[in-house]
């Protein structure tokens, strides 16, 4: 099959499934795996150029709703009259039924079960050692800084933090992306600040800015330099790459 994904996240499950091979091209922002950034691109995941994508010809797009704005990419795909399929998961269980979901639209259905199971099963492993831990950490996701935009309830992040044996502050509210600031972040007094600008590189993004803010030196995260700056690539992009940045966040908070 000729298949065109047009976010990094569905690429990314394409990888995890060992289907790469079959991408004919891919949006501006897919990097992982390397060999996938010598692929033809089309355009900007919110800008996909319908055009290019057509020239490809492909037999399915994996397209994508997980960030606002993409919903244009859908009308075009339905003018261009292009075969795709729309992933759009929020929670872990959700990516494990995509990874289905692309094995079947790949007509490898036995392929994408097996892969999915053990995606399940690495899900649990972590569950089960996170129940196993005596203290629990609170931790604050910031997804941008200014306007301020954190992870709610009814996101992945909130459960990579239980996953690994903590808490998300805004576990609380009943959204995905939460827009608050910085006094309501200083109230809830987190031990952890996890730094993940959605687009920004590490190299970036610079915890003194976050030391700066106004009454922050009296946050626990702050007096114990708890402020990490975690690799966007890994807790940002709803795919199973996110096990690798629960790998990592485990180890920060062992």
């Amino acid at each position: 099959m000729r298949v065109v994904s047009i976010c990094p996240s569905n690429t990314e499950i394409m990888e995890y499934i060992g289907e790469t091979p079959q991408l004919v091209g891919v949006d501006h922002y897919s990097d992982w795996p390397a060999e996938v950034q010598e692929l033809p691109k089309v355009g900007p995941d919110l800008s996909i150029d319908m055009e290019k994508v057509a020239a490809l010809k492909p037999d399915l797009v994996l397209a994508s709703l997980s960030v606002p704005g993409m919903e244009k990419n859908i009308d075009a795909l339905n003018e261009w009259e292009l075969p795709y399929i729309i992933l759009n998961p929020n929670s872990l269980e959700e990516i494990a039924d995509d990874i289905e979901s692309v094995g079947i639209a790949l007509g490898e259905r036995k392929l994408g079960s097996e892969k999915a199971a053990l995606f399940r099963e690495e899900v649990e492993n972590f569950r089960e050692q996170a129940a196993r831990k005596s203290h629990n950490p609170s931790l604050y996701w910031e997804w941008w800084p200014k306007p301020v935009f954190t992870p709610g309830g009814v996101n992945w992040l909130t459960e990579i933090s239980r996953l690994a044996g903590a808490r998300n502050i805004f576990d609380t509210e009943n959204k995905a992306s939460v827009q608050t600031d910085w006094e309501d972040i200083k109230a809830r007094d987190p031990d952890h600040i996890c730094m993940v600008w959605v687009g920004v590189k590490e190299s970036k993004m610079r915890p003194e800015i976050v030391r700066r803010r106004p009454g922050w030196e009296e946050m626990k995260a702050v007096q114990e330099d708890n402020i990490h700056v975690l690799e966007e690539s890994l807790f940002c992009r709803p795919s199973p790459r996110l096990l690798e940045g629960l790998r990592r966040l485990t180890a920060i908070l062992a």
